[in-house]
């Protein structure tokens, strides 16, 4: 660990409440700005909206990042700890990609199905699935 005095302790602590002040002010800002509340008829460009999302993910990321190392004190611990709590983190962020990637899978499915559903059906000259007429049926099954 460090050994700052409590002054310098207080200055650090205040700087990053200010630099994570900050860095919301800026994802708000481009928040409103891809939403077009910024400049009128910004959200019917979709590169500025997916722009505006990935400007909100890396931000986001920093913060995490920034909190983690810094007010959870892992960048004065040993590089194995760090890794014991990142690897996890790395492995539930991967799960819900996966999870959403599963969920539209579902989705396209569904609709897949639906619109089979709402196709007539075709008209058959004998029903499907049974035995023919001329197949021989023992009359205690009957």
């Amino acid at each position: 660990m460090s050994t700052l005095s409590y002054e310098a302790s207080k200055k650090r602590v205040f700087f990053g409440l200010g630099l994570l002040a900050a860095v919301t002010l800026v994802e708000v800002f481009v928040s409103l700005l891809g939403k077009g509340h910024v400049i009128k008829g910004a959200e019917d460009y979709s590169l500025v909206i997916y722009t505006a999302g990935i400007i909100i993910i890396v931000l986001s990321l920093y913060k995490a990042y920034f909190i983690i190392f810094e007010f959870m004190h892992m960048k004065y611990e040993v590089k194995g700890l760090a890794l014991s709590v990142l690897l996890p983190t790395a492995l539930l962020i991967w799960a819900i990609i996966a999870f959403f990637q599963e969920g539209d899978s579902w989705k396209n499915r569904r609709e897949q199905i639906k619109a089979k559903d709402a196709q007539p059906a075709e008209k058959l000259s004998e029903p499907q699935g049974m035995l023919p007429s001329d197949t021989y049926i023992p009359e205690n099954w009957l």
